[in-house]
């Protein structure tokens, strides 16, 4: 835990019967994700607006991941158009369904993993590559969560990571000493097939010490930084990372200004935390981006593995790399949390509770890691929609005034502005029912007919 102190956060036949389109206009380019579009619908990277990715983030991309700015913008691009693949993908696969990752420089290629052999055609069909596997994901997730309660009680300290490879199809415990690791899969009943070892020196840590990334002070004492600002009806407030401070702790900003209350905090089991702020402070839909320049941020859909994703904190700035596992489980010194996501971002004391974002996407708050910006290191982020769910927050992605996510349901049915739809919800709207593609907070404008990519009519 790293602390910053000062002196004074469907059935798979439907799968086939789509029109395809390779790349955002119908044109080819080389590694490009072919995308199920009709003329009346935008493509994924249009539905989440690609294209207005700030140049700071671009640069961003660039030097951490080794990129030319073509490939960064398409490699947005294909990320988007993936994530609403393997989303169609999954609600096809069902019960077969093994998860999805990217991999590549831009990246050109998704995978998409099943049990049954038969559902390669399907999945080839939407231009994915397929791996057939023995375990779902469904399995992996429960053998997972079998790891967790073993856990519960236990040292864990000697192995701090665990998390679903759904690359490797397996459950793997990262550990310092093997032997600790092993034992905590025999407490499990894991076999062979399910769990699997891998020796690590990383011992993670919390990165302790109304724009996302910019700093804030904890009672006067430790910093954080702030991950993503929010709105609760007319109130207007800030996400972060739990283990930054207590329900009822004051904070002040990054210019020492007195700046609100913590309302509620979760650490250890996980790590999220809002502050309310007072009317001295304004939310705005951007996260600190590169030389300070603002990032937009446009709505909360959930990146796939191997997915860019960038970090924004108060210590170390901005820096990028890559999704590496979602439902990842870790021991600090306090305790374990779960249900974080594992990424090859930096980050260093301070950066805690700060902003991870996806393109245009926000996908979590700075929980901990090992390394530093220096030699490299491992991130882990608290994800975002759990958060706003959990406090019934709005993650603010406009400009407007605070409190208004729309009116719900219009015209007519149960999707509603401002909720947290999992992938595989249903709802209705304008008398269809649909059903969710990919986790994220629903918001004026991505009503389900609008966005293909995170709704598919049932």
């Amino acid at each position: 835990m790293l602390h910053r102190r000062t002196r004074a956060v469907c059935a798979a036949t439907a799968a086939t019967a789509a029109l395809f389109v390779a790349g955002l206009s119908g044109s080819t380019h080389a590694g490009a994700i072919p995308t199920a579009t009709t003329a009346a619908s935008p493509t994924a990277a249009q539905s989440l607006r690609t294209d207005a990715a700030p140049p700071a983030l671009l640069r961003a991309l660039q030097r951490d991941l080794g990129l030319d700015r073509g490939q960064a913008e398409r490699r947005l691009a294909n990320e988007a158009e993936a994530g609403a693949t393997a989303g169609r993908l999954r609600l096809a696969l069902g019960a077969d369904f093994a998860g999805a990752w990217v991999r590549g420089a831009e990246p050109a290629a998704l995978t998409v993993a099943t049990t049954d052999a038969a559902d390669v055609p399907a999945i080839e069909a939407r231009g994915a590559r397929a791996a057939v596997v023995r375990h779902s994901l469904a399995d992996l997730d429960a053998a997972k969560a079998r790891l967790d309660r073993a856990a519960r009680g236990r040292d864990t300290a000697d192995a701090p990571v665990r998390y679903v490879d759904v690359p490797t199809n397996t459950v793997v415990v990262q550990a310092v000493r093997p032997a600790a690791a092993r034992a905590l899969l025999k407490a499990a009943g894991l076999d062979a097939s399910l769990g699997r070892v891998e020796t690590t020196a990383e011992r993670p840590r919390a990165l302790y010490d109304l724009r996302g990334g910019e700093a804030y002070y904890i009672n006067n004492s430790s910093r954080c930084s702030i991950g993503f600002p929010v709105t609760r009806g007319t109130q207007q407030g800030f996400a972060t990372a739990g283990h930054c401070g207590q329900a009822g702790a004051s904070t002040t900003g990054s210019n020492r200004v007195a700046q609100g209350t913590f309302q509620g905090s979760v650490f250890p089991g996980r790590d999220m935390a809002w502050v309310a702020t007072n009317s001295n402070w304004t939310a705005t839909p951007y996260v600190n981006g590169a030389g300070g320049q603002n990032v937009r941020v446009a709505g909360s859909t959930q990146a796939t593995v191997g997915a860019s994703v960038c970090r924004s904190g108060s210590t170390t700035g901005w820096h990028c790399g890559t999704v590496q596992q979602l439902n990842t489980s870790v021991t600090y010194p306090e305790g374990t949390i779960t249900g974080v996501t594992r990424t090859s971002v930096c980050a260093e004391p301070g950066d805690s509770g700060g902003s991870f974002i996806s393109g245009s996407q926000a996908q979590g708050v700075t929980s901990g890691g090992s390394g530093n910006c220096s030699s490299g290191g491992t991130t882990y982020f608290q994800p975002i929609n759990p958060l706003l769910q959990n406090y019934g927050l709005t993650l603010k992605t406009t400009t407007d005034d605070p409190g208004n996510p729309g009116e719900p349901g219009e015209p007519g049915g149960t999707w509603a502005a401002g909720t947290v739809y999992q992938a595989g919800d249903t709802v209705t709207y304008g008398g269809a029912t649909y059903r969710c593609l990919q986790t994220h907070q629903a918001q004026p404008g991505w009503e389900p007919p609008n966005v293909p990519a995170l709704w598919q009519r049932a």
